[in-house]
């Protein structure tokens, strides 16, 4: 007989009554799907999706056959609406999303109000997630971070937003379309300075897999010499006055450029402590001048 650890739970079939299940789906790789989210997708009455094309790879992949309706930001108006009646008459719904975790930039998040509102259980069954995977891969700091989703569209609006984060203490992530990456990075180059940090998550789990880490500005140019931008982005920006340690540094030793600057701070401090001492040395040698005329003056008077 096996027995299970006591902080975990192992559940043969769903809880009974109607529930709004929050599956999380892969972002890529279609093996990033959890035991549990494969159950619940097998056992609900109904799954609704962005795209039941894209959806239906996943269900193929796995020979899962249940029934899926669209739920997507040009129905959500109605179609919520119609998915809460059903949920009111026992329905068990899984909600999923094209990739990734439900409600994180998708309109997933009027049904979940909705749901709640109408005293309906929302279930989340937790996994991938594009900003989480590529902000802990991304070497940035992670005990403060701002997920804002995407950037606006709007060149405009995105150099404000961009302004508001200047002298933020906590890393950015956003998403962003790819055919905009150039110029957001060019924005960020020119309003947070061509030396703040950034990285670009692209096709994270998938097979191009890659990371582009360093300066805004080195970054901006290794992408503008290959061309177009494609795949799916997670932009990630700096806090204020951050920057990625060298692999000097992570060994407890400076940069040569740290170096460099030590070196000066040192010879600048030691040119400063010699001119100190000079002009303290000609104020000595004047006083003792003085000092010496007075006592000749004085010695002459008294044998005058």
């Amino acid at each position: 007989m096996t027995l299970q650890p006591k902080h975990l739970t192992v559940r043969s079939t769903l809880a009974p009554g109607s529930a709004l299940y929050l599956v999380a789906t892969p972002i890529g790789n279609l093996e990033d799907i959890t035991l549990r989210a494969l159950r619940v997708l097998k056992e609900v009455d109904l799954i609704a999706c962005e795209d039941t094309r894209q959806t239906q790879k996943l269900l193929t992949h796995y020979g899962i056959h249940t029934r899926m309706v669209s739920y997507h930001e040009h129905n959500e108006m109605t179609k919520a609406a119609e998915l809460i009646v059903n949920l009111e008459t026992g329905a068990k719904i899984a909600l999923v999303t094209d990739a990734g975790m439900p409600g994180i930039s998708d309109p997933g998040f009027r049904l979940i109000a909705l749901a709640i509102r109408h005293h309906v259980p929302v279930v989340p069954i937790p996994g991938a997630s594009a900003f989480l995977a590529g902000l802990v891969a991304s070497g940035l700091p992670t005990d403060s971070f701002r997920f804002s989703g995407f950037l606006p569209a709007k060149s405009g609006q995105r150099r404000k937003l961009l302004e508001s984060v200047r002298e933020s203490p906590r890393t950015q992530v956003f998403y962003e379309a790819p055919h905009r990456l150039l110029e957001t990075l060019a924005d960020i180059a020119e309003i947070l300075g061509e030396d703040r940090h950034v990285v670009v998550a692209r096709e994270v789990t998938k097979i191009h897999e890659e990371f582009l880490r360093g300066r805004a500005v080195e970054v901006l140019e290794q992408l503008k010499s290959r061309g177009d931008v494609k795949g799916e982005i997670t932009l990630l920006i700096a806090k204020a006055e951050s920057r990625e340690p060298t692999s000097c540094e992570h060994h407890g030793e400076r940069s040569p450029a740290r170096e460099a600057d030590h070196v000066r701070r040192q010879s600048r401090r030691k040119i400063r402590a010699e001119e100190t001492g000079q002009r303290t040395r000609h104020r000595k040698e004047r006083s003792l001048s003085r000092i010496s005329a007075n006592q000749i003056g004085q010695a002459s008077r008294r044998v005058a």
